[in-house]
Protein backbone atom coordinates (compact mmCIF):
# COMPACT_ATOMS: atom_id res chain seq x y z
CA UNK A 1 0.00 0.00 0.00
CA UNK A 2 2.92 2.37 0.64
CA UNK A 3 3.76 2.50 -3.08
CA UNK A 4 0.15 3.33 -3.90
CA UNK A 5 0.10 6.08 -1.29
CA UNK A 6 3.31 7.50 -2.79
CA UNK A 7 1.59 7.64 -6.19
CA UNK A 8 -1.49 9.22 -4.63
CA UNK A 9 0.71 11.90 -3.06
CA UNK A 10 2.34 12.60 -6.41
CA UNK A 11 -1.06 12.92 -8.08
CA UNK A 12 -2.37 15.29 -5.39
CA UNK A 13 0.80 17.36 -5.72
CA UNK A 14 0.98 17.59 -9.53
CA UNK A 15 -2.80 17.46 -10.18
CA UNK A 16 -2.01 15.63 -13.41
CA UNK A 17 -1.94 11.87 -14.07
CA UNK A 18 0.85 12.06 -16.65
CA UNK A 19 3.11 14.29 -14.54
CA UNK A 20 2.50 12.17 -11.45
CA UNK A 21 3.38 9.00 -13.37
CA UNK A 22 6.58 10.59 -14.67
CA UNK A 23 7.53 11.70 -11.16
CA UNK A 24 7.00 8.17 -9.83
CA UNK A 25 8.85 6.54 -12.72
CA UNK A 26 5.86 4.51 -13.94
CA UNK A 27 3.51 4.63 -16.91
CA UNK A 28 0.27 6.56 -16.68
CA UNK A 29 -1.88 3.38 -16.89
CA UNK A 30 0.14 1.88 -14.03
CA UNK A 31 -0.45 4.94 -11.86
CA UNK A 32 -4.15 5.09 -12.73
CA UNK A 33 -4.52 1.40 -11.86
CA UNK A 34 -2.73 1.92 -8.55
CA UNK A 35 -5.06 4.78 -7.59
CA UNK A 36 -8.11 2.65 -8.44
CA UNK A 37 -6.72 -0.25 -6.41
CA UNK A 38 -6.20 2.12 -3.48
CA UNK A 39 -9.80 3.30 -3.81
CA UNK A 40 -10.97 -0.33 -3.84
CA UNK A 41 -8.91 -1.15 -0.74
CA UNK A 42 -10.26 1.84 1.17
CA UNK A 43 -13.79 1.55 -0.17
CA UNK A 44 -14.10 5.21 -1.16
CA UNK A 45 -13.54 7.34 -4.24
CA UNK A 46 -10.47 9.53 -3.83
CA UNK A 47 -10.20 11.36 -7.15
CA UNK A 48 -12.71 13.32 -9.21
CA UNK A 49 -12.22 12.15 -12.77
CA UNK A 50 -13.31 13.44 -16.13
CA UNK A 51 -11.20 13.70 -19.22
CA UNK A 52 -8.45 14.81 -16.81
CA UNK A 53 -7.75 15.19 -13.09
CA UNK A 54 -10.44 17.39 -11.51
CA UNK A 55 -9.42 17.33 -7.85
CA UNK A 56 -9.85 15.19 -4.77
CA UNK A 57 -13.10 14.10 -3.19
CA UNK A 58 -13.70 15.05 0.47
CA UNK A 59 -12.61 11.50 1.33
CA UNK A 60 -9.55 11.94 -0.87
CA UNK A 61 -8.54 15.10 1.02
CA UNK A 62 -8.76 13.22 4.30
CA UNK A 63 -6.78 10.29 2.91
CA UNK A 64 -4.17 12.79 1.71
CA UNK A 65 -3.51 13.80 5.32
CA UNK A 66 -3.13 10.14 6.32
CA UNK A 67 -0.96 9.41 3.29
CA UNK A 68 1.49 12.17 4.21
CA UNK A 69 1.76 10.80 7.72
CA UNK A 70 2.06 7.14 6.71
CA UNK A 71 4.53 7.73 3.89
CA UNK A 72 6.57 10.06 6.08
CA UNK A 73 6.71 7.46 8.87
CA UNK A 74 7.63 4.70 6.40
CA UNK A 75 10.49 6.78 5.00
CA UNK A 76 11.69 7.53 8.52
CA UNK A 77 11.66 3.84 9.40
CA UNK A 78 13.70 2.94 6.29
CA UNK A 79 16.20 5.73 7.00
CA UNK A 80 16.58 4.67 10.63
CA UNK A 81 17.26 1.05 9.67
CA UNK A 82 19.78 2.14 7.05
CA UNK A 83 21.54 4.38 9.59
CA UNK A 84 21.72 1.47 12.05
CA UNK A 85 23.41 -0.65 9.39
CA UNK A 86 25.51 1.88 7.44
CA UNK A 87 25.83 4.93 9.66
CA UNK A 88 24.47 8.37 8.83
CA UNK A 89 23.97 8.56 5.06
CA UNK A 90 21.37 9.31 2.41
CA UNK A 91 19.86 12.49 0.98
CA UNK A 92 19.05 15.73 2.79
CA UNK A 93 16.73 18.15 0.98
CA UNK A 94 16.52 21.73 2.26
CA UNK A 95 14.75 24.79 0.85
CA UNK A 96 15.66 28.29 2.04
CA UNK A 97 14.25 31.73 1.41
CA UNK A 98 16.66 33.57 -0.94
CA UNK A 99 17.80 36.00 1.75
CA UNK A 100 18.85 33.11 4.04
CA UNK A 101 20.88 31.13 1.48
CA UNK A 102 24.26 32.20 2.82
CA UNK A 103 23.24 31.20 6.37
CA UNK A 104 21.87 27.93 5.02
CA UNK A 105 25.21 27.30 3.30
CA UNK A 106 27.14 27.92 6.51
CA UNK A 107 24.91 25.45 8.35
CA UNK A 108 25.07 22.78 5.66
CA UNK A 109 28.83 23.15 5.13
CA UNK A 110 29.40 22.37 8.80
CA UNK A 111 26.87 19.54 8.67
CA UNK A 112 28.45 17.91 5.59
CA UNK A 113 31.93 18.18 7.10
CA UNK A 114 30.70 16.16 10.07
CA UNK A 115 28.58 13.78 7.96
CA UNK A 116 30.45 13.22 4.67
CA UNK A 117 28.21 10.35 3.54
CA UNK A 118 25.12 12.58 3.36
CA UNK A 119 24.26 14.11 -0.02
CA UNK A 120 22.71 17.55 0.07
CA UNK A 121 20.20 19.39 -2.10
CA UNK A 122 19.75 23.08 -1.21
CA UNK A 123 17.02 24.99 -3.04
CA UNK A 124 16.02 28.65 -3.12
CA UNK A 125 12.25 29.03 -2.66
CA UNK A 126 9.72 31.63 -1.42
CA UNK A 127 8.43 31.12 2.13
CA UNK A 128 4.96 29.91 1.11
CA UNK A 129 6.49 27.40 -1.29
CA UNK A 130 8.74 26.06 1.47
CA UNK A 131 5.72 25.27 3.62
CA UNK A 132 3.99 23.53 0.71
CA UNK A 133 7.08 21.45 -0.08
CA UNK A 134 7.50 20.48 3.57
CA UNK A 135 3.87 19.39 3.82
CA UNK A 136 4.15 17.38 0.57
CA UNK A 137 7.33 15.60 1.77
CA UNK A 138 9.38 17.10 -1.08
CA UNK A 139 11.91 18.57 1.33
CA UNK A 140 13.14 17.53 4.76
CA UNK A 141 13.59 20.99 6.26
CA UNK A 142 13.43 24.67 5.43
CA UNK A 143 14.97 27.99 6.44
CA UNK A 144 12.39 30.74 6.63
CA UNK A 145 10.92 33.53 8.75
CA UNK A 146 9.63 32.56 12.18
CA UNK A 147 7.52 35.56 13.09
CA UNK A 148 5.90 37.16 10.05
CA UNK A 149 3.42 34.68 8.56
CA UNK A 150 1.73 31.51 9.96
CA UNK A 151 3.96 28.42 9.86
CA UNK A 152 1.41 25.80 10.87
CA UNK A 153 2.41 22.71 12.84
CA UNK A 154 6.19 22.45 12.48
CA UNK A 155 9.29 22.06 14.63
CA UNK A 156 11.24 25.33 14.77
CA UNK A 157 14.84 26.23 15.62
CA UNK A 158 15.34 30.03 15.65
CA UNK A 159 18.79 30.83 14.22
CA UNK A 160 19.25 34.61 14.03
CA UNK A 161 17.54 38.00 13.93
CA UNK A 162 17.50 39.49 10.43
CA UNK A 163 18.28 43.21 10.30
CA UNK A 164 18.43 45.42 7.25
CA UNK A 165 21.02 47.45 5.39
CA UNK A 166 20.99 49.72 2.38
CA UNK A 167 23.38 48.37 -0.25
CA UNK A 168 24.93 51.06 -2.46
CA UNK A 169 28.02 51.61 -4.58
CA UNK A 170 31.09 53.07 -2.92
CA UNK A 171 30.65 56.29 -4.95
CA UNK A 172 27.09 56.84 -3.68
CA UNK A 173 26.52 60.07 -1.68
CA UNK A 174 25.27 57.82 1.15
CA UNK A 175 28.34 55.55 1.16
CA UNK A 176 30.09 57.35 4.01
CA UNK A 177 27.14 57.23 6.40
CA UNK A 178 27.22 55.12 9.57
CA UNK A 179 23.48 54.51 9.25
CA UNK A 180 20.35 55.81 7.54
CA UNK A 181 16.76 56.07 8.70
CA UNK A 182 13.88 54.39 6.93
CA UNK A 183 12.27 57.79 6.32
CA UNK A 184 15.36 58.90 4.37
CA UNK A 185 14.87 56.25 1.70
CA UNK A 186 12.03 57.99 -0.11
CA UNK A 187 14.40 59.72 -2.55
CA UNK A 188 16.69 56.73 -3.07
CA UNK A 189 16.11 54.88 -6.38
CA UNK A 190 15.57 51.29 -5.30
CA UNK A 191 15.60 47.85 -6.84
CA UNK A 192 13.77 45.26 -4.72
CA UNK A 193 12.71 41.65 -4.73
CA UNK A 194 9.35 40.84 -6.31
CA UNK A 195 6.17 41.05 -4.17
CA UNK A 196 5.78 37.25 -4.01
CA UNK A 197 8.87 37.14 -1.77
CA UNK A 198 8.22 37.46 1.95
CA UNK A 199 11.32 39.64 2.37
CA UNK A 200 9.86 42.12 -0.11
CA UNK A 201 6.58 42.17 1.81
CA UNK A 202 8.50 42.87 5.02
CA UNK A 203 10.54 45.67 3.39
CA UNK A 204 7.43 47.19 1.80
CA UNK A 205 5.63 47.19 5.16
CA UNK A 206 8.52 48.97 6.87
CA UNK A 207 8.80 51.55 4.08
CA UNK A 208 5.05 52.15 4.23
CA UNK A 209 5.23 52.57 8.01
CA UNK A 210 7.90 55.20 7.40
CA UNK A 211 5.50 57.01 5.07
CA UNK A 212 7.27 56.05 1.85
CA UNK A 213 5.39 54.94 -1.25
CA UNK A 214 6.98 51.70 -2.46
CA UNK A 215 7.68 52.11 -6.16
CA UNK A 216 10.98 50.41 -7.06
CA UNK A 217 12.67 51.13 -10.37
CA UNK A 218 13.51 47.42 -10.81
CA UNK A 219 11.96 44.27 -9.36
CA UNK A 220 13.46 40.79 -9.56
CA UNK A 221 13.24 37.45 -7.75
CA UNK A 222 17.04 37.23 -7.91
CA UNK A 223 19.40 39.08 -5.57
CA UNK A 224 22.12 38.74 -8.22
CA UNK A 225 19.99 40.83 -10.57
CA UNK A 226 19.48 43.44 -7.85
CA UNK A 227 23.22 43.66 -7.13
CA UNK A 228 23.95 43.96 -10.86
CA UNK A 229 21.64 46.98 -11.05
CA UNK A 230 23.49 48.54 -8.14
CA UNK A 231 26.90 47.96 -9.74
CA UNK A 232 26.00 48.98 -13.27
CA UNK A 233 22.90 51.13 -12.88
CA UNK A 234 23.63 53.15 -9.76
CA UNK A 235 20.50 51.94 -7.93
CA UNK A 236 20.33 50.79 -4.30
CA UNK A 237 18.61 47.89 -2.57
CA UNK A 238 17.60 46.84 0.92
CA UNK A 239 18.92 43.46 2.05
CA UNK A 240 19.32 41.53 5.29
CA UNK A 241 22.69 42.32 6.86
CA UNK A 242 23.92 38.73 6.69
CA UNK A 243 23.21 38.47 2.99
CA UNK A 244 24.80 41.83 2.23
CA UNK A 245 28.08 40.56 3.71
CA UNK A 246 28.45 38.32 0.64
CA UNK A 247 28.42 41.28 -1.74
CA UNK A 248 30.46 43.92 0.08
CA UNK A 249 33.60 41.77 0.06
CA UNK A 250 34.34 42.90 -3.52
CA UNK A 251 35.00 46.47 -2.20
CA UNK A 252 32.68 47.90 -4.83
CA UNK A 253 29.63 48.09 -2.54
CA UNK A 254 28.86 49.46 0.91
CA UNK A 255 26.24 48.16 3.35
CA UNK A 256 24.75 50.93 5.50
CA UNK A 257 22.65 49.84 8.53
CA UNK A 258 19.05 51.07 8.39
CA UNK A 259 17.89 52.27 11.79
CA UNK A 260 15.35 54.57 13.38
CA UNK A 261 13.62 52.21 13.99
CA UNK A 262 15.92 49.16 14.09
CA UNK A 263 13.46 46.54 12.86
CA UNK A 264 14.35 42.84 12.88
CA UNK A 265 12.70 39.51 12.07
CA UNK A 266 13.56 36.03 13.29
CA UNK A 267 14.81 33.46 10.77
CA UNK A 268 15.20 29.79 11.59
CA UNK A 269 15.00 26.16 10.61
CA UNK A 270 11.65 24.42 10.29
CA UNK A 271 11.00 20.68 10.06
CA UNK A 272 7.92 18.45 10.04
CA UNK A 273 6.17 18.00 13.37
CA UNK A 274 6.83 14.28 13.46
CA UNK A 275 8.56 11.99 15.93
CA UNK A 276 10.91 10.38 15.44
CA UNK A 277 12.67 12.32 12.72
CA UNK A 278 14.94 10.55 10.28
CA UNK A 279 18.48 10.21 11.67
CA UNK A 280 19.78 12.67 9.05
CA UNK A 281 17.13 15.28 9.87
CA UNK A 282 17.62 14.79 13.61
CA UNK A 283 21.35 15.43 13.12
CA UNK A 284 20.60 18.59 11.12
CA UNK A 285 18.29 19.88 13.86
CA UNK A 286 21.01 19.29 16.47
CA UNK A 287 23.53 21.14 14.29
CA UNK A 288 21.09 24.03 13.87
CA UNK A 289 20.59 24.20 17.64
CA UNK A 290 24.37 24.33 18.15
CA UNK A 291 24.66 27.02 15.49
CA UNK A 292 21.97 29.13 17.15
CA UNK A 293 23.74 28.97 20.49
CA UNK A 294 26.99 30.43 19.12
Amino acid sequence: MIDKLEMFLALARTRHFGKAAEECGVTQPTLSAAIRQLEDQLGVMLVLRGSRFQGLTPEGKRVLEWARQIVGDARTMREEMRAAKQGLSGNLRIAAIPTALNTASRLTNTFIEKNPNVRLTLLSEPSNRILEMLEDLRIDAGLTYMDNEPLGRVVTVPLYAERYVLLVRTDSPLAGRDSVGWKELGDVPLCLLTPDMQNRRIISDHLSEAGIEVNPTVESNSTIVLVSHILFGGLATILPDRMAETFVRADALVAIPIRRPDWSHQVGLIAPYREPHTPVLAALIREAQRSAEV
